[in-house]
């Protein structure tokens, strides 16, 4: 949810030119993948 949360942010901040809006996508995308991968670690583990 966050990643396409963080993309459509992404996405308008680069629309309107606002390198902040724009910034702030990519960061949540960032925490987008970081939980995803700490999931899927965690499954590795518990299989």
């Amino acid at each position: 949810m966050e990643q396409a949360k963080g993309k459509v942010k992404e996405a308008a901040g680069r629309t309107v030119g606002n390198e902040r809006l724009e910034a702030e996508g990519r960061a949540e995308q960032a925490k987008g993948d970081a939980r995803q991968a700490k999931e899927k670690a965690k499954d590795v583990f518990r299989h």
